[in-house]
């Protein structure tokens, strides 16, 4: 069961609707549907809020350390609370899955995203869940055709038609949480994969 749950994403009102920020508007949704209620957390660089997944205490925590220093928010925590990386999920926007695609996954490679690199190194391991959610990938878009690059990409705001798909994988990840949260990933994974 998870005891922290980490959204990725950039802090600030102008980085809230990027792409990048995915990882965010999952836990800000969670911490809505549970009753978490954020506060800023200077020890442990960023905003957390607690919520309860059946009988158990979940942290939630949006780093405020930037993506790419996503990992000292998450260690500081992780050490003061005695968390265990295998009892984390960390939520992060996903370029090589369409929007609408949300993939649950156990540890494994990294998939050159530099929140999950940060994680990986300051708790010296891979092994921890993941939530990847689909953004799409510039050379698939329009935005692409204009040669934009990867970096520029994930720092705007995707348009209305992908927004309301990764809307939707997001609701379809909640739906899913009642299982996660009695011990059943494995039925909850194929719900979400299924359904996205």
């Amino acid at each position: 069961m998870f005891k922290l749950i980490v959204g990725l994403g950039n802090p600030g009102t102008k980085h809230e609707k990027d792409r990048h920020n995915a990882g965010f508007w999952v836990v800000d949704e969670l911490a809505r549907l549970y009753g978490g209620q954020w506060q800023e957390e200077t020890r442990f660089l960023g905003q957390l809020a607690k919520i309860k997944l059946g009988s158990n205490d979940v942290y939630l925590l949006k780093p405020n350390t930037f993506m790419n220093r996503s990992g000292q928010s998450v260690a500081a925590i992780c050490r003061f609370h005695k968390i265990d990386a295998k009892a984390i999920l960390a939520i992060h926007d996903e370029l090589d899955l369409k929007p609408g695609v949300a993939r649950l996954k156990w540890a494994g490679g990294l998939g050159g995203h530099n929140g999950l690199k940060d994680i990986s190194a300051h708790l010296n391991t891979n092994d921890y869940w993941r939530l990847r959610i689909g953004i799409g990938h510039p050379r698939d878009s329009e935005e692409g055709k204009r040669n934009l690059d990867v970096a520029d990409y994930v720092l705007k705001k995707p348009k209305l038609e992908e927004n309301i798909d990764i809307d939707r994988a997001i609701s379809c990840f909640l739906k899913v949480m009642p299982k996660i949260s009695m011990g059943d990933i494995n039925s909850a994974t194929m719900e979400l994969h299924s359904n996205t």
